[in-house]
Formats: structure tokens, sequence, C-alpha cells
């Protein structure tokens, strides 16, 4: 994958049939997705179980673009060759998940894929400083990790911060939470480019009647994009 900013739409497959995963992916990305967004939960980390390794694995028979892993676990660093061995082109470990992350983005780095940190809400942009060298990505959660379609928090502030932080150098800013076509604008002005969208993607919509997902990106993207960065 090649580093560009244009915007992104991520749709997370956490809201996508999870008895069909493998035409629920094939339906976004052919409606427009970029990447698609894969959410693993642990129950102990956050307060929701989903997928592992396996599952990741399984999931990357059907993505043809960009498999985007966010970890939402902890311990986060004996994980890491699993779902390098899985797939994941880019690998997301929360900074909450340990008290190494400067370690844990090397290991992922290493181990073949790109390297993205995340943020809880009440973690300050500030938190990442002195490891921005060793990403690829930073995912700015815009709600509180574990579930789906919860409301967006404001999180733009945090976003222009790290945007200033970051320069010039090639790291995504993710926005994950809560975006649809009323949020993508405040996050994409604030200076993200990849937007996670999970039921403002999936909604109205199923893998036997794909259409109301590519007008479901469409609208995210147009709004986006009418930002104005």
């Amino acid at each position: 994958m090649t580093f560009d900013q244009s915007v992104k739409i991520a749709p997370s497959i956490l809201s996508a049939d999870f008895a069909d995963f493998g035409r629920e992916i094939q339906a976004i990305e052919a409606q427009g997705a970029d990447w698609v967004h894969v959410d693993v939960m642990d129950n102990h980390f956050v307060p929701n179980l989903t997928f592992g390794p396996p599952a990741v694995k399984a999931f990357r028979k059907h993505v043809k673009s960009v498999m985007d892993v966010h970890l939402m676990i902890a311990p986060v660093d004996p994980s890491i060759e699993a779902y390098a061995d899985a797939g994941a082109d880019i690998l997301t470990a929360h900074f909450e998940a340990g008290p190494h992350i400067h370690r844990t983005l090397q290991a992922i780095r290493g181990a073949g894929m790109k390297a993205g940190v995340a943020l809880n809400p009440g973690t300050p942009s500030e938190a990442v400083a002195h490891v921005l060298d060793l990403c690829d990505l930073v995912c700015v959660m815009t709600v509180n990790p574990g579930f789906g379609g919860q409301k967006f928090i404001d999180m733009t502030p945090k976003i222009r911060a790290l945007r200033a932080m970051i320069g010039d150098r090639p790291i995504h800013i993710e926005v994950d939470g809560g975006v649809d076509p009323t949020t993508a604008p405040k996050v994409v002005a604030a200076g993200a480019d990849v937007l996670v969208a999970g039921s403002a993607v999936f909604r109205g919509g199923s893998v036997e009647n794909p259409a109301p997902y590519g007008e479901n990106i469409r609208a995210i993207r147009a709004a986006a994009e009418d930002a104005n960065p």
C-alpha cells in the first residue's frame, strides 16, 4: 500500500452480517470501500468479544483492498505474529493496552505490517509524540471502544493537534466511532483522512441488496470531501 492523504472510507465489519462475512466484504469493496476495518476485541481490554487470528485469516481471502486490523486487546505483543500470519496489512494497538508502546510498534513493523496506535477519548495527543516515527497511522477513538453504534464524541481538537505534530510525515490519521455524513466533515477538516464507519455504511443494505452500502459510502465521502481541510 502506498501513502496518500485522500479521504478513505473503511467500513467496520463489526456491523456486517456475522453469518456471511465473505460476501459482506466483497459487497462493501464492490460498492466503493477503500479499506476493510476489522475490530478485534478480547472481553478484557474492552467489554466485548469478537474475532481472533483464525477469523481474520478467513477474512483475508476475501479482502482485495487494505485489511486494517484494530486490536482492542491486552496484552498485544504475544499476538502480533499471529495477526501478521493472518494477513493484516495494518495492525493498530492501543496506547493504553500496555506499558511499552514503543516496543509494540517496533514489533508490528518488524513482522512486516504497517503500525498503528489508537488513542482512547481520554488519552491526549501528546501521548504519541515520541513514537510518531514508528507509526504509519494514528487512530483517534471518537467513542469509548467496545461496541458499535455509539454516539460520536467530538475529538476535533485532538485531531488538529495530531495533524500539527505529524507535519509532513507519511502518517494517516484515522477516526473511529460515530462517523456519518454529519460528523465526517468535522474530522476531515481537522486533519483526518481515514474514516471508519460501521452502522452508517451497513444501514439499509444486505448482501442481497448491497446498493445502500454504496449510497452510504458515497454520502460519507461526499460530505467529507466538501470539508476542504
